[in-house]
């Protein structure tokens, strides 16, 4: 595993030379296709006093590789422009080495460290190349709501440390600490993270500012960290976990709904994909608190599923952004007949966003049913609706795009790059 981290460390001084994002991007692309010939899915390999990798990490590393060669490849305006581009690629490669070190740390000490060292580079992503100037409160909003929540977690670990006298994360165990607060400590970053509905107002803050990159980073992996985290620190907490999850499933399960009925009131593209997340989420926030091997395991999928299916949004809204300079679903019309090379896109990307199959989003999303219905079978009402509306506010998103009049009186047909649907297509 140190192999891969010290490829990405000897890239960096490639990001300071002239015109060489495209030598980066392939390389990003090569060492996720070496990383990918190392998969096992049997136990812990790769394994050194540092760094070593199961399945959870592994699928996580892959994601994020992915994503940052995507994001590369969706900035072009970034680098066409000469606007920074190389600071810009070294932070792009800064992030992807914390995200690396964050799902491939045996310690939870170093989990902890590199979990909020990623943080900084996506800060300075949204204020070095964010939109309005309005950015300046998102990343405070981001900064201020996870370090608050991290703060415990810190607190948590060292009383871990006390106790089990080891901080390694496979030999961590369930031992007796039935205590709230160590409970509530381990678990509220993670939530903040996530984010769980009451916790969330910082994601659209966030989307919404962003560059394309920072919106595709964001929704792609750093909303996995916190799953990731509470897959890990669930260990420790089943005793207690039986007890309490109960309030935090309902609340998020609860959250979902009143947030997908928030997302057919949107009418800015960004701030609605963002919305939607939140929803998703809390999917994934219900599948891990009943603590059973189906909302693990299929918490895992929705988790990637919905990284490569909200990245690929916010490049369509991106797309036509670029083009029409407005985010705003008023304006966005017609683009059935403006730009009919990406409806296709449109289409398949919404399909997945609302778990229809052939997607992988589906197979998440029942097996999370699954898991909380036989938990404990009154949500099921709950999960109808959630159920139900996100497949409204993504259908709402999609007709309110590609169908309708003009707005304006271009009557031209406008065809994506080359690049772009290259970009979709991966």
């Amino acid at each position: 595993m140190l192999s891969h981290i010290f490829c990405l460390i000897f890239m960096i001084p490639l990001c300071f030379l002239k015109g060489n994002w495209w030598l980066i991007q392939n390389l990003m692309f090569f060492f996720a296709l070496i990383y990918f010939m190392k998969m096992d899915f049997f136990g812990w390999s790769g394994l050194g006093y540092l760094f070593g990798f199961d399945y959870l990490s592994f699928g996580l590393v892959m994601l994020s590789f992915w994503i940052c060669t995507l994001m590369i490849m969706a900035s072009y305006l970034v680098i066409r422009y000469k606007f920074y581009e190389n600071l810009f690629l070294f932070m792009i490669l800064f992030l992807l080495l914390m995200l690396c070190c964050t799902f491939c740390s045996l310690n939870i000490m170093s989990f902890y460290f590199f979990f909020e060292g990623s943080l900084v580079p996506t800060l300075f992503l949204i204020f070095g190349w964010g939109y309005q100037p309005e950015r300046l409160q998102a990343g405070i909003y981001l900064l201020f709501y996870t370090l608050l929540a991290s703060l415990p977690l810190l607190l948590g670990i060292m009383y871990l440390n006390m106790n089990l006298g080891s901080l390694l994360i496979p030999l961590m165990y369930s031992s007796n600490l039935v205590n709230v607060f160590f409970y509530v400590s381990m678990i509220l970053a993670f939530l903040v993270k996530m984010p769980m509905y009451l916790v969330h107002l910082w994601l659209p803050k966030a989307h919404v500012e962003a560059p394309i990159s920072g919106s595709m980073i964001l929704a792609g992996v750093l909303l996995k960290l916190g799953g990731y985290g509470m897959l890990r620190v669930f260990e420790v907490l089943v005793e207690i976990g039986k007890v309490i999850n109960v309030f935090w499933l309902s609340i998020s399960l609860i959250g979902g709904f009143l947030i997908s009925l928030m997302c057919l009131r949107q009418v800015d593209m960004k701030s609605l994909i963002a919305y939607s997340s939140v929803a998703h989420m809390g999917l994934v926030i219900g599948g891990l608190m009943t603590l059973n091997i189906w909302g693990f395991y299929m918490s895992f999928v929705l988790m990637i599923a919905h990284g490569l299916c909200s990245s690929g949004l916010f490049c369509l809204a991106n797309i036509s952004y670029e083009r029409l300079k407005t985010r705003s679903l008023l304006i966005n019309k017609g683009l059935l007949s403006l730009m009919p090379g990406l409806t296709m896109w449109w289409f398949l990307i919404s399909s997945c966003n609302m778990a229809a199959p052939p997607s992988l989003n589906l197979l998440g999303e029942i097996g999370l049913f699954n898991s909380m219905i036989g938990w404990m079978w009154v949500v099921v009402m709950l999960l109808v609706l959630i159920s139900f509306f996100s497949a409204a506010y993504t259908l709402f998103l999609y007709s309110y795009s590609q169908h309708g009049a003009y707005y304006s009186g271009l009557y031209s047909s406008m065809n994506g790059y080359c690049r772009e649907y290259l970009l979709l297509l991966l």
